[in-house]
């Protein structure tokens, strides 16, 4: 069978590789692991053939589910049933490849479910589907095989919560069943090694082989430098300042993924290459917008009939687009792995060389592509910390579970305790759980409509067919604001925005989406009828989660080019491009180096500014722009504005700061500080948003089905009304103190703001008093100006700073 496999990747035109024998000797004594290496090495084919090689050895010649592999985007799912179809038409034709996910219209999935293919490419989310499904389950129990692609995307965050509950669901039913997980850029192996595995029934780590290397891939890292006699921006911005550089590198290249950071971005930066190089050869394709247009965007670069296309991190993983010549990053990418994830696209097979060309956005991002070049280098990659015992995902398990069948209290509560993430489950947690999912716990336990598993204690079933249905169209754990169908008034639908952009629209408003203009003609039951417009849009759709956090790995390696900045070493072209800028902050006032923390004084005719430079992060420097604030004002009190971004922070205040007498009063200190952030902030205000996103997940509120969907007000009235309830009447619930909980570490980044605090207090302050804002405070002035100033009125402010710092 081997001999088969080999034979069929050398007509590929490709070598085969150590590791992927390694892999097909693994499989083939039934080992299950972990497969890491560089993006585009051949990680799905070392997989899929040494389950294709194994299941020859055993004459298996289909008829019936025999591999699930789980994508973690719906987006990859058509590409990776396409590679698994040809290489097994090749090498084992008994098994054929279906795909459920999502996208799948409902014919496809009775035809599916019907009679299932031997492979099925599916998702987190639709594989609960399947696990809710009882008369889908005996062919659950024949799997022979799970794969996981893209493992490190899910590692961190509750879709992977919710699919290792679902792995170790899989192994209760097909207890013979190997895992293999699929990553790159992953800094913490063994962890996603562990959490991938499980445990026994002992508490010992089941064995996963970790199998590595492949050949070095050769990542080049370019930039497109701005004219030194040139007008770039100092702050803010898109990088469309270099967009005749960037449609010169489109025009010279075959084919091209421009990836911006964000949804909003990648409409605007369509809209602007459209007008250069005609919409007709550019694609899209963010999250947002509709299965037929996304698919579109894929189908032209794989038959090269585009020159580009605009992107998001939709495109991010492993679709095998190997016509692609050129990745163009837009702005920092705030994160080595992400840099690399996305140069894999480019060179995707094994042993050609990635190429990313970034373009920044502003001047100071110039530091951050030379820090990410030399992190890249070096592989110091950022680590994924996996999420423990979030009680919201396991109450959608236990609902998922008892759609499927009735389960026994005891023996899932074992089941559960096998997964990394509910190790450590308490009995008391177990039990608070399995009562909220029955009944919504004390507070609920009287409102029918809570009631939602039926059990004598021990077991329990949902036996409300209704009550199932609505469950299965709530599965998953992506929560955010209410979904808008944009459709033009023929019917066709193009894609989804977000209620709280549209509804605040009215009828002949112009908008950006989908690479077209279009003209809001009414908006009703959440769908927005539009027609096309030529006219200029008026604004562009902002989704949730819009801007990137700078990773830990990433502010350190900042830290690092001005340190030597500081010293007066500017190594690499964007240094050296940046060094009349950093020039000009060591003259008026100082370059932070490593074990320094960089305080500057100023006062305008707005007031009194502290500008501080930690360099950890948006998130963070949001958490001590509110803790400081709140420490200063609770010895003296006054009133402060506040701006951040990745760099530092900036308080403002109509009276003068006293900051000394503050840093030797405790500023910096870490004691109570968990109290001092939640008093810093609208703790109670954040509390309910975080609930409404943990009772969508633990299933208290859903949206209901398409034509009957809620609106965001909707939801956001019923989810307030049952934190107060909770709150008042249920002060032990679990599921508002983790809302709590969640705000500290995954909005604040409490833990990483601790280390900063401790941080701090080694340093050595360089307090100065400037004369105006310094390259490093201008981005936060603006940063806070753009929220008060019409865009003339900001546009002639910044015109005077830059002026004045050119000058000095």
């Amino acid at each position: 069978m081997s001999e088969i496999a080999e034979r069929w990747i050398r007509s590929q035109g490709w070598e085969v590789l150590p590791f992927q024998r390694e892999t097909w000797d693994a499989m083939a004594g039934g080992d299950s692991g972990l497969l890491h290496c560089s993006t585009g090495a051949g990680k799905t084919y070392a997989v899929w053939l040494g389950a294709l090689g194994e299941a020859s050895a055993r004459h298996d010649s289909g008829g019936g589910l025999r591999l699930l592999w789980i994508t973690p985007l719906r987006a990859l799912a058509a590409d990776t049933e396409a590679t698994l179809a040809r290489a097994a038409a090749a090498v084992h034709p008994a098994w054929r490849v279906g795909r459920r996910t999502g996208d799948t219209n409902s014919y496809q999935r009775k035809k599916l479910f019907q009679r299932p293919t031997e492979a099925l490419v599916t998702t987190p989310e639709s594989l609960c589907v399947l696990l809710s499904q009882p008369d889908f389950q005996p062919s659950l129990a024949r799997i022979r095989w799970i794969v996981v692609d893209e493992w490190h995307e899910l590692l961190g965050t509750k879709r992977g919560v919710l699919l290792e509950l679902a792995l170790e669901r899989l192994r209760t039913l097909s207890p013979s069943a190997g895992i293999w997980g699929l990553s790159a850029t992953l800094g913490n192996l063994e962890e996603a090694a562990l959490a991938l595995g499980g445990f026994d029934d002992q508490g010992v780590p089941r064995p996963m082989r970790r199998i590595g290397g492949g050949p070095d891939k050769q990542t080049v890292i370019e930039s497109l430098l701005p004219a030194l006699d040139a007008k770039f921006p100092w702050a803010g911005h898109l990088g469309l300042a270099l967009l005749p550089r960037v449609v010169e590198a489109i025009r010279a290249n075959g084919s091209t993924i421009l990836f911006p950071n964000t949804r909003s971005q990648a409409e605007l930066w369509f809209g602007a290459l459209a007008e250069q190089i005609g919409a007709d050869a550019l694609g899209l394709h963010h999250g947002s917008l509709s299965n037929e247009v996304r698919l579109a965007a894929e189908e032209g670069l794989r038959q090269g009939t585009l020159r580009a296309v605009v992107a998001t991190s939709s495109l991010d993983l492993g679709v095998d687009f190997s016509p692609v010549d050129c990745v163009i990053q837009v702005g920092s990418p705030k994160g080595v792995a992400r840099l690399l994830q996305r140069a894999g696209r480019s060179g995707h097979r094994p042993g050609a060389p990635s190429r990313i060309l970034c373009v920044p956005a502003n001047t100071l991002e110039l530091a951050e592509i030379a820090a990410t070049r030399e992190l890249a280098t070096a592989r110091r990659i950022e680590s994924r910390r996996p999420i423990r015992r979030a009680l919201d995902v396991l109450c959608q398990h236990l609902l998922t579970v008892a759609a499927g069948s009735e389960f026994s209290s005891s023996t899932l509560l074992q089941e559960v305790r096998r997964t990394h993430a509910f190790r450590e489950l308490t009995d008391e947690e177990w039990d608070w759980t399995l009562q909220f999912a029955a009944a919504g716990g004390p507070a609920l336990r009287a409102y029918p409509d809570f009631a939602r598993l039926q059990g004598d204690g021990e077991r329990f079933q949902i036996r409300d067919e209704a009550t199932a249905r609505r469950h299965r169209l709530a599965i998953g754990t992506i929560t955010s604001d209410a979904a808008v169908d944009v459709v033009f008034q023929s019917g066709a639908r193009l894609g989804q925005v977000e209620e709280s952009f549209v509804s605040r629209m009215k009828s002949g408003d112009r908008f950006l989406f989908g690479g077209r203009c279009l003209e809001l003609v009414r908006f009703r039951d959440l769908r927005a009828i539009v027609k096309r417009s030529q006219r200029r849009p008026t604004s562009v759709p902002r989704w949730m989660g819009g801007k990137l956090p700078l990773s830990t790995e990433l502010a350190d390696g900042l830290r690092e080019q001005l340190t030597r900045a500081a010293r007066g070493e500017f190594a690499g072209p964007e240094m050296e491009r940046l060094r009349p800028i950093l020039e000009i902050q060591a003259k008026i006032s100082a370059i932070p180096a490593a074990g320094e923390l960089l305080v500057e004084q100023m006062t305008s005719r707005e007031g009194h500014h502290v500008f501080l430079y930690p360099f950890e992060g948006r998130a963070v420097h949001e958490g001590l722009a509110a803790l400081f604030a709140f420490r200063i004002a609770r010895t003296t009190p006054r009133t402060f504005s506040l701006a951040v971004n990745d760099y530092g922070l900036e308080l403002l205040s109509a009276n003068a700061i006293p900051i000394e007498a503050a840093v030797a009063e405790g500023l910096f200190a870490t004691e109570n500080l968990a109290e001092d952030i939640l008093g810093s902030i609208a703790s109670t205000e954040l509390a309910r948003r975080r609930f409404r996103e943990i009772a969508r997940i633990a299933g208290l509120v859903q949206e209901g089905p398409a034509g009957r969907r809620k609106s965001m007000r909707q939801l956001t009235i019923s989810t307030t009304l049952l934190y107060d309830v909770c709150r008042k009447y249920d002060p032990e619930n679990r599921l508002v103190h983790q809302a709590t909980a969640e705000i500290l570490e995954n909005q604040l980044e409490f833990t990483r703001l601790q280390q900063t605090l401790r941080s701090i207090r080694e340093r050595k302050i360089l307090l100065r008093t400037v004369p105006h804002a310094t390259p490093l405070a201008f981005p936060l002035f603006v940063e806070r100006l753009r929220e008060q100033l019409s865009t003339e009125e900001l546009a002639a402010r910044v015109r005077r700073m830059e002026s004045l710092l050119e000058n000095a």
